[in-house]
């Protein structure tokens, strides 16, 4: 419980915050499967990306994503290389729940939150590794480019300013929250990364506002491709067809609707009101007012 919107969201930001064990969890596979896939495919490397790499993950729900570097020759058509690396970890995981998911195969553990996403990636160029590209499963088929040290950087570079005081993963998870707790089929990382690009232009942190003015930020870009900051690769998409695109705007206008009834509730003193507002739009899961 909370006495204000701003103790209300210090504590769902702690509450969001993966334990330790979270991850520990899920990477306790790591070593099998990259035994199998090296086995099966070579592998020059396999390395962990994604938000809990990241620091922006969400309690129980985000998933331990890794690269995996492959040897082998990259097909046309990238279902193809996601039907292979699917078929090898079934094989290795029988009573496991593997699938497709792209731009990754995902093992599901039976552990609630226990999930992997392992995603099978081409090296492109000679670049360092810090700055590394790659060639990952696209939407339908194609190959997209990707640079995960590159994005990494990007982040923890912005959200290291003293200015807003580790505001870029904090507003980066409260909104992954607001995707997993509704059900909003948006990228997590297009919602990092713009979250990323919308903090690098503040000068401190309020997260009430910060967060109604990045939905609505979202909302008045119409959920566009954003050019990559890092200038590394291509446009980064936010949904992976056009169903769910609509779907994630319909729910992208209620989440801004409420945040704003939220925002004009705090500034005329309705406390309570306001908190029922934030928790509509974290389903239910945003602290109560006391």
């Amino acid at each position: 419980m909370a006495k204000s919107i701003e103790e209300g969201f210090k504590i769902f930001l702690r509450w969001s915050t993966p334990s330790d064990t979270e991850p520990a969890a899920a990477s306790s596979h790591r070593a099998a499967i990259e035994a199998k896939l090296d086995a099966r495919f070579g592998l020059y490397r396999m390395f962990e990306s994604g938000s809990f790499r990241h620091g922006t993950g969400v309690s129980k729900h985000s998933d331990v994503d890794y690269f995996v570097s492959l040897k082998t020759t990259r097909p046309i058509h990238s279902q193809a290389i996601l039907s292979s690396v699917r078929e090898a970890l079934k094989e290795r995981f029988p009573s496991t729940y593997v699938h497709v998911a792209r731009p990754a195969v995902v093992l599901e553990f039976g552990q609630g939150y226990e999930r992997i996403e392992v995603i099978p990636a081409f090296r492109k160029g000679t670049a360092a590794d810090g700055n590394a590209k790659f060639e990952i499963p696209g939407v339908i088929g194609e190959w997209l480019e990707s640079s995960p040290k590159s994005h990494l950087k990007y982040v923890t570079g912005i959200n290291s300013r003293p200015a807003i005081k580790s505001g870029a993963k904090g507003l980066a998870r409260l909104t992954k929250a607001w995707k997993y707790y509704r059900n909003v089929p948006i990228s997590s990382f297009y919602l990092e990364m713009r979250a990323a690009a919308y903090m690098a232009t503040q000068k401190s942190v309020i997260y009430p506002l910060d967060v109604s003015y990045f939905l609505n930020s979202l909302q008045h870009n119409d959920l566009a491709a954003m050019n990559d900051p890092t200038g590394s690769t291509g446009r980064i998409i936010a949904c992976s067809s056009d169903a769910n695109f609509r779907e994630a705007r319909s729910r992208l206008d209620t989440a801004v609707r409420r945040a704003a009834w939220a925002i004009h509730y705090d500034k005329n003193g309705q406390t309570e009101k306001a908190f029922e507002q934030w928790d509509l739009l974290f389903a239910g899961k945003f602290p109560s007012c006391y």
